[in-house]
């Protein structure tokens, strides 16, 4: 899959007619996914974001006390 970044002033009458153009076009289409993101939001591999929250959900994960990190994890 290719990731293409486009930056849009939205303000813009192109801008704006661009983005409810895409919006609509490829609404329903699971070939092509629109993101938006702000200029300062850091930008995350979608793949890392879906690991993150998955972990997040199991019970199988072990918390660690920063300031504790051996004892957190049973080995002092």
């Amino acid at each position: 899959m290719t990731t293409l970044t486009i930056k849009i002033n939205e303000k813009s009458k192109k801008g704006k007619a661009f983005l409810e153009f895409a919006q609509t076009f490829f609404a329903d289409s699971k070939e092509v996914k629109i993101t938006q993101n702000v200029d300062n939001e850091e930008t995350y591999n979608s793949e890392f974001v879906e690991m993150v929250l998955k972990s997040a959900k199991s019970k199988k994960r072990i918390e660690i006390n920063p300031n504790d990190v051996w004892g957190s994890l049973g080995l002092k």
